[in-house]
This record gives C-alpha cells, sequence and structure tokens, in this order.
C-alpha cells in the first residue's frame, strides 16, 4: 500500500504526449473521490496504447489519497482469488471490523478459517465494507493493473465492487485490453493511438537522426499511433533498414510486431540472461527471492540480470517488474519447452509447500512431461482447497490439469468425471461437457456411465435446455439404481422437477414416467425428507390428489420442521413448496420459505436468494401485502444485478396483475413467455397464461381472460397452477356466457380444492360454485366463500368475492344489499392496491346510484428512484444501515446517503416517519 504523497510504481509525471483529454477524465476521478464520492473506471485499448502510463498519471495525481495496488498475471489466471490477495493483504488487519458473515467469508477466501465455500457475492460485500472502512480514514484509489488477466474469483469480485461505489471516498481504476463480462456496465475510457502529430513526435524522439518523412508517416500508420510500437520498433531495425523503409514489419498483428520487437532484443542477451527473464517470467507473484532461489538451482549467478535492466527489460528490486506485459510473454513464449520444464521445476524446488501449496503443483504440472500420478493426486488436492475458499473456476482448473496428467485409464475416467462436476458448478458448461467427452472415450463402467449421463442431465438443466434435462436425468436414475439407491431416489426427483420445469414443452421424460419409475422404486427405510418428497410427488402423478394428499402433507411438515438440515433445504430448494401449493396450503408455503430464506442470509447463500426471494414475493402478494412483494422485488432485483444471474419475473409479473396495470404486466408477461418458450421451460410459459387471466379479469376483458386460463389449465397432469388457473377460468367462463366451459372447469377444481381441505381451497371451490349457481343456493356459497376466506391470509381471493358477490346482488336487483358488499370490495381492494378489480367493484357501486369518487393513486413514493425505494421500504421495516447494506450489496455509508435523499424528497426527518410516509397493507 502506498500511502499519501509516495513515488507509483509507475513513475512520474511529464511522461505522456497527446493524453490531455484522457487526463482529464482521470483528473476528475481524482476530484470526486477526494470530495467524498465511489468512482469506477475501466481504461481499455491495444496492447502498448499508455494504459500503464495513464494508471501512473492517476496514482500521481492523486497524491492526496492512499493507493492500492493489483495486477493481474497471465500465469495466475487459474489461482483463486490471487489478485484479490494483492489488493486486500494490507487491509487484513481491519477484518474484524466487519459484520460476521463477511468476516468469515473472507477470512475463508484468505484462508484465515475453515469452513464451507463462501459465496462470492458475500466476498465482494466484504471487500466493499473493507475499502469503506479504510475509506474513513481518507479517500482511496485502487488501481488494477492488466485486468484481462485477472483470475475469474477477482474480477467477479472486483465488478461487484465497483459497480457499488456510491457515497465512499474510494476510486477503483482498471487497466484492460478488453472488457469482459465481469466489468461489464462499468463506465468506460478506450485508450487510442496517438495522433498523427504527438505520433510524429514521440517516434522522432525515439530515432537518433532524421528519418525520411515517407517512411516515417508509413510507421505512424502502421502502429495506429501506438505509444509502445513507435517506442521498441525503431530498436530492432539497423539505421540503413528505417531509413530506407526496407526493414518494416509485415501485416502482422500489432502485439505481434510489438513483441517481436521484445524478441529481437532478448535473443541478443546472454544465455544466463535470457533464462534469468525466463524463471522471471514464470514466477506469478514478482517475489525477488523466489526469483534468485530458482535461479541458483539453475546455475544463474546475479550478474545475469546486469544485462536485462540496463536494456530496460526488467527491473529486481522490492519487486520483479517487467518494462511491460509483452516482454512476459515474448520471453516465455519465445523459450524452449525444455527450458520452461527446467524453470518451472526449480520454481517448485523453491516454493514453500507448507506457505503456498498450490503454486507449488502448478509448478510441477507444467514441469511434467508426461503423466505423473504424484502431481496429478496433488492436483486434485489443491482443487479441494480452491473450492473450499469459493474458487470454483480454479478448482476446475487444477481438475482438468489433474486429467491431463493421469496415465491409467479407469483413474483418467473417474478424475474426468469429477473435473466436470466441478466445471458444472462453475458455470463452465463447455469445458463440463469436453470432460465428459473425455471420460466417455475410455473404458467406464456402468456405474460411471450412470455418472456420465447424471452430470449430462445436469449440465442440461442448468445451461437452461429445460427440454434436453428430463430424459437424461431419467436415464441417469435407472442406471444408478444397482449400485446406489439413495443417489438414485435424488436423481428421479431430479428428473421429477426438470419435468415440470420443461411442463408442456418436454420432449421425453415426462412427469408421468418419471413418477412412475420412481414409485416401482423399493420403499426407503427409514425415509429422508427427500424421500417423501418425491414419493408425494410420484404418487400425486400415478394415482391423484386424494392418494398423495396424506403424503405430500408429511413432506411439507419434513421440510418446514426446523430440525431439517440447511443442506437438504439448500439441495431440494423451490420443489419443496410444490406439495404446499398443491395442498392450498398458505401457512406451511410461509413457514417453508421463511426457513429457506432465513437460512440462505445466514450461510451467504446469495445464488439461493432469487428462488426464495420470488416464492415469498408471490406468497406476499397473493395475501395482499403488495409493499412487502414490492421490497422483496427490490430485494431480488439487488441480488439478481450482483450476482448477473438470470429469473424470469415471476413476483414481479403477478404483482403487476393483481395490480391491473395492464402495460407493465404485459410487457413482463410477454418477455417472460418468450423467453421460457426458447429455453424449453413449459413452467414460465404458463405462469405467463396464469397471470394474463388474472390481469384480464381485473380488466374486465373476460374473453382474454378465458383464452388464458384454457391455456393455463389445460397441461396435465393438473398440479398447482392448473387448478390456480380453475377459478379463473369458471369467472371468465360465467361472464362470457360459456357456461358449460365453466362447470367443466368446476369439475375439475372441485377434485383440487377437495384434496386439499384447506379455507383457502374450499373458499375458492364455494366462490365458484355460486358462480355457476342461482338463487338462494348461490348467495348461500358466497357467504360460505367469505367465510372461509376470512380465516385465511390470502385477502386478494376475500375482497374479489365480495366483489362478485356485490355484482351478484346487483343483476339480482337487490340494490340496498349489493351497496353494502360492494363497499366492502372496494375498500379492501383500494387498500390493498388492486386497482382494476377496485375500479370495477366502483363502477359497479355508480350502477347502484352510490356515489363514490375514484382513489387518487398514491404519488408520495413516485418521486423516488428504484434504489431509493427499496433501502427505503427495508430502512420502514426496522432494518439497520449495515443490514439494509448487506441485503442490497451496499456499503451501510451508501445506505445513509440514499436515506437523506428519501427524507428530503418525502419531507420527513427520521426513520419513524417512514411508515406513515410509505403506506402498505401490512400482512
Amino acid at each position: 500500500m502506498e500511502k499519501r504523497g509516495e513515488t507509483s510504481v509507475w513513475g512520474g509525471l511529464g511522461r505522456l504526449r497527446g493524453r490531455r483529454a484522457e487526463c482529464a477524465v482521470l483528473d476528475e476521478l481524482v476530484a470526486a473521490v477526494h470530495s467524498g464520492a465511489g468512482r469506477s473506471l475501466v481504461l481499455h485499448g491495444d496492447a502498448g496504447v499508455g494504459k500503464t502510463a495513464l494508471l501512473g498519471y492517476a496514482v500521481d495525481s492523486a497524491s492526496e489519497l492512499r493507493v492500492l495496488h493489483a495486477v493481474g498475471v497471465e500465469s495466475e489466471m487459474e489461482l483463486a482469488f490471487a489478485a484479490l490477495h494483492q489488493l486486500c493483504t494490507p487491509m487484513l488487519d481491519r477484518l474484524d471490523k466487519l459484520p460476521g458473515p463477511q468476516r468469515d467469508a473472507l477470512g475463508a477466501v484468505f484462508g484465515l478459517r475453515d469452513g464451507g465455500p463462501p459465496d462470492r457475492f458475500l466476498v465482494g460485500l466484504a471487500v466493499l465494507s473493507l475499502l469503506s472502512e479504510l475509506a474513513d480514514e481518507g479517500p482511496l484509489l485502487c488501481v488494477v493493473d492488466d485486468a484481462q488477466w485477472l483470475d475469474w474469483a477477482s474480477a467477479q469480485v472486483l465488478g461487484i465492487v465497483a459497480r457499488r461505489l456510491m457515497a465512499e471516498p474510494v476510486g477503483l481504476l482498471f487497466a484492460t485490453r478488453a472488457s469482459g463480462v465481469e466489468l461489464r456496465a462499468l463506465p468506460e475510457l478506450e485508450v487510442q493511438g496517438l495522433r498523427r502529430g504527438e505520433a510524429r513526435a514521440l517516434l522522432d524522439s525515439a530515432v537518433r537522426f532524421v528519418l525520411d518523412e515517407r517512411v516515417r508517416d508509413r510507421i505512424v500508420a502502421e502502429t495506429g499511433g501506438n505509444p509502445l510500437a513507435l517506442l521498441e520498433l525503431p530498436r530492432g531495425l539497423t539505421v540503413a533498414q528505417l531509413a530506407g523503409g526496407f526493414g518494416l514489419l509485415g501485416a502482422q498483428a500489432l502485439p505481434g510486431r510489438i513483441e517481436d520487437s521484445f524478441l529481437a532484443r532478448i535473443e541478443r542477451l546472454p544465455e544466463q540472461t535470457r533464462l534469468l527473464l525466463l524463471v522471471a517470467a514464470a514466477e506469478s507473484v514478482g517475489d525477488p527471492l523466489l526469483v534468485w532461489r530458482a535461479a541458483e538451482r539453475l546455475g544463474v549467478g546475479t550478474t545475469a540480470a546486469t544485462s536485462a535492466e540496463a536494456d530496460g527489460l526488467l527491473v529486481i528490486g522490492a519487486r520483479v517488474i517487467f518494462r511491460h506485459p509483452l516482454v512476459r510473454s515474448a520471453v516465455y513464449r519465445s523459450a524452449s519447452p525444455r527450458d520452461r520444464r527446467a524453470v518451472h521445476l526449480a520454481l517448485a524446488e523453491v516454493t514453500d509447500l507448507a506457505i503456498d501449496p498450490d503454486r507449488r503443483v502448478w509448478h510441477l504440472a507444467a514441469a511434467a512431461m508426461g503423466p505423473d500420478e504424484a502431481v496429478a493426486a496433488e492436483l486434485e488436492r489443491s482443487s479441494g482447497r480452491a473450492q473450499a475458499r469459493g474458487g470454483l473456476a480454479a478448482a476446475a482448473a487444477f481438475r482438468q490439469r489433474s486429467v491431463a496428467l493421469t496415465g491409467d485409464l479407469t483413474a483418467r475416467a473417474d478424475r474426468a468425471l469429477a473435473a466436470a462436476q466441478v466445471s458444472l458448478h462453475a458455470g463452465e458448461f463447455e469445458s463440463a461437457l469436453g470432460l465428459l467427452a473425455t471420460a466417455e472415450a475410455g473404458e467406464l463402467d456402468e456405474f460411471q456411465r450412470a455418472r456420465a449421463n447424471l452430470l449430462h442431465g445436469q449440465i442440461a438443466f442448468a445451461s437452461g435446455h429445460g427440454s434436453d434435462a428430463p430424459p437424461l436425468l431419467l436415464k441417469a436414475a435407472k442406471q444408478l439404481e444397482p449400485f446406489d439407491l439413495e443417489l438414485a431416489r435424488e436423481t428421479y426427483l431430479d428428473a421429477w422437477g426438470a419435468a415440470l420445469f420443461a411442463g408442456r414443452l418436454a420432449t421425453a421424460g415426462s412427469l408421468r414416467e418419471a413418477s412412475r419409475a420412481a414409485r416401482a422404486l423399493p420403499a426407503a427405510d427409514p425415509p429422508r425428507p427427500s424421500d417423501l418428497l418425491l414419493d408425494g410427488l410420484a404418487t400425486l402423478v400415478t394415482e391423484g390428489r386424494t392418494a398423495a394428499a396424506p403424503l405430500l402433507r408429511r413432506a411439507t411438515n419434513s421440510f418446514a420442521a426446523e430440525e431439517i438440515s440447511a443442506a437438504d433445504n439448500f439441495r431440494w430448494g423451490w420443489l419443496t413448496t410444490v406439495p404446499s401449493n398443491v395442498l392450498w396450503d398458505e401457512q406451511s408455503w410461509n413457514a417453508i420459505n421463511v426457513r429457506q430464506l432465513r437460512s440462505a442470509r445466514a450461510a451467504g447463500a446469495l445464488a439461493r436468494l432469487p428462488i426464495d426471494l420470488t416464492a415469498l414475493a408471490i406468497l406476499v402478494t397473493w395475501r395482499g401485502g403488495f409493499t412487502e412483494a414490492e421490497a422483496a422485488i427490490a430485494e431480488l432485483d439487488a441480488v439478481v444485478e450482483a450476482t448477473e444471474t438470470h429469473i424470469a419475473p415471476y413476483s414481479a409479473m403477478l404483482l403487476a396483475a393483481f395490480r391491473g396495470r395492464a402495460a407493465e404486466a404485459s410487457a413482463l408477461i410477454t418477455t417472460a413467455a418468450e423467453d421460457a418458450a426458447a429455453g424449453g421451460q413449459g413452467i414460465g410459459v404458463q405462469y405467463a397464461e396464469w397471470a394474463s387471466a388474472i390481469l384480464f379479469n381485473g380488466l374486465g376483458r373476460y374473453q382474454e381472460a378465458l383464452t388464458a386460463s384454457r391455456q393455463a389449465s389445460a397441461d396435465t397432469p393438473e398440479l398447482f397452477l392448473s387448478a390456480w388457473s380453475l377459478p379463473e377460468l369458471v369467472e371468465a367462463g360465467v361472464r362470457c356466457g360459456e357456461r358449460q366451459l365453466a362447470a367443466g372447469a368446476l369439475e375439475r377444481l372441485v377434485e383440487a380444492t377437495g384434496a386439499a381441505g384447506t379455507d383457502w381451497a374450499l373458499g375458492i371451490e364455494a366462490r365458484s360454485h355460486a358462480l355457476l349457481s342461482e338463487g338462494k343456493i348461490a348467495e348461500g356459497f358466497y357467504r360460505e366463500a367469505i367465510d372461509r376466506l376470512k380465516r385465511t391470509r390470502i385477502r386478494p381471493e376475500l375482497a374479489r368475492t365480495h366483489l362478485l358477490y356485490g355484482e351478484w346482488l346487483r343483476r339480482e336487483n337487490r340494490r340496498v344489499d349489493a351497496r353494502g358488499e360492494l363497499r366492502v370490495a372496494h375498500d379492501l381492494l383500494s387498500t390493498i392496491g388492486m386497482e382494476a378489480f377496485a375500479d370495477r367493484a366502483r363502477r359497479e357501486l355508480l350502477s347502484t346510484g352510490e356515489t363514490i369518487s375514484k382513489r387518487s393513486a398514491g404519488t408520495e413514493r413516485d418521486e423516488l428512484t428504484p434504489q431509493e425505494k427499496r433501502i427505503a421500504l427495508l430502512a420502514r421495516d426496522g432494518l439497520s444501515n449495515p443490514e439494509v447494506g448487506a441485503r442490497l450489496f451496499l456499503s451501510p455509508r451508501t445506505v445513509e446517503w440514499h436515506l437523506r435523499k428519501v427524507f428530503a424528497k418525502l419531507a420527513i426527518s427520521s426513520r419513524k416517519e417512514l411508515r406513515e410516509a410509505i403506506r402498505g397493507a401490512e400482512t
């Protein structure tokens, strides 16, 4: 870490030509950080174009700022969090000041604690908090050079941090040849070649004689004004060649030209100097002690550095620094394989096994001439360590290298399967498929083939090929039965979930096929929670709801119980709420979801949060807690943005549909349905149809509601979405005069609700009966529906029942009675926020002769930005600034900054006033 005012490793001011615009941007960034604002910037451009020099300018300009450095190293790209170690090591004395989950996550990354792999997004929040903590002592500038060579884990974390710098006096400055996905959505500045005049002046400064003007212009044109090329290319040419232009290089790419120029200089150096350069190029951390110890083993003395330093290629001081990354690559790539192996072996021998076993084995792997079982086994152990630190990409790289060094065909196949599994978890689907091909090319036994098919199915499901996964998983489950019955049952449950996900778009491996196969298995004794879940779901499909209901209740109770392990909850995720959905059991649904959400937050399992938050938002929407749903969706959006994951907007489209906001809901529904169809995800298409039916019934567009609800309820076997769509079909059918169609839907609904037996289910059934009945029978059903739904927390359905009852009373010419029901409906619908349904109630009241004004939509929150609204909702619910920051991946300082703006916009002065200022129904 550099203190304020120290000279940077990039050199001093005054070296830059023609960079006035770029320097102005950097000046603005430094000034903003100095004034207390967070900033990030990515400098990108070709090799040699001057990015590193601009970093040096920024560092030297930030004389009042503390500076942290990190540099991407090509040979370290496979080592998890290598760059993060460089950046954060000077701050580790502040680790204890972080909240517990963040402290534990970062401690695991740095090997300071044991435990499971930390979520990389929690690591990102920890680094943000650490930088914010350090910035309390004064503004901070973090500079990351050669970001194209950052290891994947570090790049992801730094991208998360950079996107969340707001109110912290922290600047994060990257230099890279091309912006990767990890740094996307950050402000960028493209660094181009110098303009013609500046380029000619720089070239003239590098040549000690007057160049022919046409030769000079050609060099300037062909280099594109690249400063390093202008300085380096003349060094490789004689005076005669430059004077006549005959030595100018051909049409190869510019980085290649520059590298060739360095190569020409390297080739003129003594042999021992070249070997020293190779040691420095292969040693990734720039540790001079390691370099000299390895050089000594190769018989290279300290005098070998003289020529390299004199030629300006290498500096060995507190760190080993190459003049340019292209020098490193030129040295390494030009060396013979024999020399490279010798250098890596020397580096392995001088790397401490106890302190840095992973780098040591990486060098040993690079030194291996062929299969080496000892090194392959050690690479497996390094993979395990990387995985424990959350470095899945590094774990996959170690595994892949282990496969390459395995000579025994059986062991090679087994390691290839293990490597494919880790690559799958790292999201490297193509690599996983390649490793599977390697395994399958060998002689696999039946168990290994079953494992390979299991991985094929898991890759298909994880990569979004929803319709491809069910048959692959079913095949794997069948093959696993003779070898591992527990794993086979788990795979059948995976296949069942994949088939449910694919829905009507499944090409093979249907729910019926998965369920019949699962029912044929021997009973588990004693059954695990997952066994109860599989048995209940399989019975549901093969024997119907009545037979399945007791099994589904047992499964629901097991997953709602406090004693169930977090691992089981995480493993089966959204499948655990399917029985509650089928049984119309909102209480168990809520208990399971609350427990899963609590466990995911406690464990920092941010990749799981989008699913759990979606389920929460759907349930609280159905309970009429639209403000609470909005808060969950806000948190969901923050997690999705931070984790760069994708999940269909199920909760947002349902909320918009219940509210009756046609444009918003239709846009979400259309996009979700198209994306789901493209990905073979039939359940997403069906969900969009169900949401459409609710929207159109609320708007009184019954013909459209009829079409949507018919489609949504048509899927067989009927599970929860089909059943939830039937009440919409009954209402739309009655309003469109399609009574026979509505009666058929009611028959199917009675089968679904009767097996459930809850007040929610039976209340919906009674309301649907009422729609198809007349006289006192209809009125009795309406009253029964209201009585039952009053005993639930499903307030939108209660409000809709009052509305339908009031509409029926008005058509029966019982205006006084109708007014009473319609007033209740209007007040309840308006309070909840069901705007379209409330408007229906208002129109009905007007028809009875009642005078009622349309409620104006509240505007107190309209002027808040989405981020301000997220923070305000969580603060309203009593969360502290650190807790809000943890939910939304912001520092407490940024949360406080946003809250001050919220208070100003809402004309309030404290958190106590937020609840009134942001009104919302309580659940």
